[in-house]
């Protein structure tokens, strides 16, 4: 379930999609608590390197991508075969999709109308500390 916001903005440095996520659309009227980042284009024109290149200069090209952090494009025969990245670019590659299906999924249950105001969610939470307080 998707919690929906009943104002402008909450305690605890959430605001309205409105207010610095989404502009508009099916999600200006919830809750955002990821601020928006400013994304550069990558030109990948400059990062094609040949096979032979890869295996002439291995450890060249591993310093690079850990230092520069940009994928390299890989060619064989002049046709693009495959891109190397390190692994902390790909981790972060792997959470922002993980996080683009949870959006997705969550676009989708506020289009079949599964959603509960803000409010229930806040006093459902609380009601579960207040139960593990006393526990």
């Amino acid at each position: 379930m998707v919690a929906r916001a009943a104002g402008p903005a909450y305690p605890g440095g959430l605001g309205s999609c409105g207010r610095g996520g989404f502009a508009g659309g099916p999600l200006k009227d919830y809750i955002w608590a990821y601020p928006p980042r400013t994304i550069s284009a990558m030109k990948y024109s400059t990062r094609i390197r040949p096979i032979s290149y890869l295996k002439a200069n291995a450890a060249e090209v591993f310093r690079q991508l850990t230092t520069l952090r940009e994928p390299l494009v890989i060619t064989q025969n002049g046709e693009a075969k495959a891109v190397i990245q390190d692994v902390a670019s790909f981790e972060e590659t792997q959470e922002t999709l993980a996080l683009l299906k949870i959006l997705a999924l969550g676009n989708r249950q506020i289009e079949a109308g599964k959603t509960v105001p803000v409010d229930a969610v806040i006093r459902r939470l609380r009601g579960r500390a207040a139960r593990k307080a006393k526990a």
